[in-house]
């Protein structure tokens, strides 16, 4: 049983990639379930009702999001209405959509996804140790199989995090920095482990950005407005083999894929 997680997805490019590179990849590994954070596929910045939907008819099965989840403000009028959309669980409570979702896959099993954000050079949210700790005992008695998109900045906030839940979650999977590390392994207790998935959008880039526009920004200190860039797409993330009789992860392989021109 297979499951591919894809690496934050950035604007238009990175939703043509899915739709040239997706069929494909899940027919060559017989994928069960697909999981992608979309915080920046909406103009590289948020998601809209629109992007949504296209990218869940495209066989995605979960969107998780991350530090940009309300930049764009369509979001208010559908994050509670969308059960494969998932924000990250440290917001304040207040805070509309969820943290968490246990979905029924097609392999018969119970499949948790778990979004929560670091704070290292982040936003100052609710520790994420904590609020994935608060659920993790209930959603164990429910859940054959946990997964968690911890979108944060610092490795060493990643790598804590995972070691902190090996062997009480099956997989922690880093996304936001949009830079696909070589690191992926399993842990000493059994949980899969990636620094970063990398990125879904445009290869000529810098993090998906237009090159020109994201040196003078740091070459001047002042405001640039930043574009998504255009021409090919790359493809990235992990894709996870889990043994059905014991629910455990045999293997995490990395993934990267360039969209035709």
């Amino acid at each position: 049983m297979k499951i591919l997680v894809l690496g934050d997805i950035v604007g238009k490019p990175g939703r043509q990639a899915i739709r040239s590179l997706l069929p494909g990849i899940q027919k060559e590994y017989n994928i069960s379930f697909t999981i992608a954070n979309a915080e920046n596929a909406a103009g590289g910045r948020g998601l809209t009702r629109d992007v949504m939907q296209e990218l869940l008819s495209m066989n995605i099965d979960v969107l998780t999001m991350g530090n940009h989840v309300w930049d764009n403000k369509d979001i208010f009028s559908f994050i509670d209405d969308q059960p494969r959309l998932i924000r990250p669980i440290n917001y304040p409570s207040y805070c509309p959509g969820q943290g968490f979702h246990v979905y029924t896959a097609g392999f018969n099993k119970k499949l948790a996804v778990i979004n929560a954000s670091g704070r290292v050079f982040l936003a100052a949210l609710d520790c994420p140790f904590r609020s994935v700790e608060e659920i993790l005992g209930d959603l164990k008695k429910e859940a054959d199989i946990i997964i968690v998109d911890f979108h944060a900045e610092a490795t060493s906030e990643k790598l804590a995090f995972a070691h902190y839940f090996d062997g009480r979650v099956s997989a922690v999977l880093g996304t936001h920095t949009h830079i696909q590390t070589a690191d992926e392994k399993i842990l000493s207790g059994g949980t899969a482990y990636i620094s970063d998935l990398g990125m879904t959008g445009p290869e000529n880039s810098i993090l998906g950005m237009e090159k020109e526009q994201v040196i003078t920004k740091l070459l001047t200190q002042r405001p640039v407005r930043l574009e998504v860039a255009k021409g090919p797409a790359q493809l990235q993330g992990v894709i996870l083999d889990i043994d059905e009789d014991n629910n455990l992860i045999k293997s995490i392989l990395r993934i990267s894929y360039r969209s035709p021109a």
